[in-house]
């Protein structure tokens, strides 16, 4: 759980690698390019990177690539291989530092992705719902976009904290630290079950007000701005407010304790939003529904250490989502899973974690396949009923620098995009992180 050299913020099928830049903010050394201890892989550019963040500018210049080889199984039964990447390049402002404005910053990221995933052979292109992606740094399309815009002021010594700007759902709801390759195992997975919550790379006009009502627990409020037409790949950096449909209302209270020196994070969350959507059902995909809510609960502690040390040990972790059953596709999901830190005395930065997940589709889905499949249409190219699906995974992260990791996986998925008529698959993987 500690946050040492490497930490990750996932936001479901969106990492932001924050490696060095602003963990060692305010370091006095000037580390050489390719230093085996420098944050940074092109080092501290003789010193004018820490000058910069001593004045309160901290660059961030990161990459996340995916590897996924279908072993045996899927939709198409084929041994492909499959890579996405992103590209991710930011700076986070210190206003005190730079302007004299008082417990102040500014966040600026813009996020490129690319590639493809092996979920296109490993699942029923004619599923109503998607399941889990393999590769969970893949997805919004092959573009360069703004995803965080964003400026933040604290009030009474950090009681009181207002974000205003571009703000992806899961900077700041339903988050955890995590490895995993597999999507069902990152952060703020409402935004991958849920209707209208985009995760990173896509950011919306929103707002959040967050108060530590302690110093372990706290409570936020947001307001996010519902557009289809962030999705669009033109739109990356359309600043618009043109053509919104309502707003995204989600409410956490959260408590995060640390326990013989071991921390936690405990979070139950609830979301509603005034957009109609798609209800499913017995009956045509025009139906819709204003009812569009939901529940979340994250779960993230330490339990043990390694040799007194907070920085090693076994952490548990488990989240779960509901989302209302008129509108939604996926219903219900649940993960449970463990990581360890510095499992190894010759190796105490490398860590490794196991994970599984179920994903449950809609029953109403269900109704609505079942009736479009005795429609003409239906007679002619039927739909694939759905139900559910389990994804589990393993992986062992190598972490060869303080800027350079390789993160080996190998997982299972058990009815791919939830078709039982699918077959089980065994995937293997490979995460390739860095920081520049």
């Amino acid at each position: 759980m500690t946050s040492r050299t490497f930490g990750r913020l996932r936001a479901g099928g969106a990492p932001l690698v924050i490696i060095g830049s602003f963990l060692i903010a305010g370091t006095a050394h000037a580390y050489s390019a390719f230093a085996p201890d420098s944050p940074y892989m092109f080092g501290d550019w003789g010193g004018e990177r820490t000058a910069l963040e001593d004045a309160g500018v901290a660059f961030s210049f990161d990459y996340v690539g995916e590897a996924a080889t279908i072993l045996d199984g899927g939709y198409r039964d084929s041994h492909v291989t499959k890579y996405a990447d992103q590209f991710a390049v930011g700076a986070n402002v210190d206003l005190d530092k730079l302007a004299g404005i008082p417990d102040a910053e500014f966040q600026i990221t813009m996020v490129n992705r690319n590639g493809h995933t092996a979920n296109d052979r490993l699942s029923d292109p004619d599923a109503t719902v998607g399941g889990s992606n393999v590769q969970e740094v893949q997805g919004r399309g092959p573009v360069t976009r703004l995803t965080q815009f964003w400026y933040r002021q604290r009030f009474f010594d950090d009681a009181l904290a207002i974000k205003l700007g571009r703000i992806p759902f899961g900077d700041d709801f339903a988050t955890i630290d995590s490895n995993f390759q597999n999507l069902a195992f990152g952060g703020a997975q409402p935004g991958n079950w849920g209707n209208n919550i985009y995760n990173w790379p896509i950011s919306q006009w929103a707002a959040v007000i967050r108060t530590n009502v302690a110093s372990d627990w706290y409570a936020q409020l947001g307001a996010f701005n519902i557009n289809d037409s962030n999705l669009e790949n033109d739109n990356g950096f359309d600043l618009r407010t043109s053509g919104a449909e309502g707003t995204l209302f989600p409410v956490e209270l959260g408590y995060t304790p640390t326990l013989n020196g071991m921390e936690g994070a405990y979070k139950l969350g609830f979301y509603t939003q005034n957009v109609e959507n798609r209800a499913y059902g017995d009956g045509p995909a025009t139906e819709t529904s204003d009812t569009n809510t939901g529940l979340y609960y994250v779960v993230q502690q330490q339990v043990t250490t390694r040799g007194g040390n907070p920085d090693r040990g076994l952490t548990l972790f488990s989240m779960g989502n509901a989302n209302h059953g008129d509108t939604a596709g996926i219903d219900r999901y649940v993960s449970i899973g463990a990581t360890y830190e510095g499992p190894f005395d010759a190796r105490p930065q490398d860590d490794a974690g196991i994970g599984l997940a179920y994903l449950h589709v809609n029953d109403d889905v269900k109704d609505y396949v079942d009736y479009y499949n005795a429609t003409p249409a239906g007679l002619s190219s039927p739909l694939p009923r759905q139900g559910h699906e389990y994804d589990a995974e393993i992986y062992y992260s190598f972490n060869l620098t303080h800027y350079l990791a390789l993160r080996p996986n190998l997982q299972y998925v058990v009815n791919p995009s939830a078709v039982d008529s699918v077959d089980n698959a065994w995937v293997a993987g490979t995460t390739i992180q860095a920081s520049f």
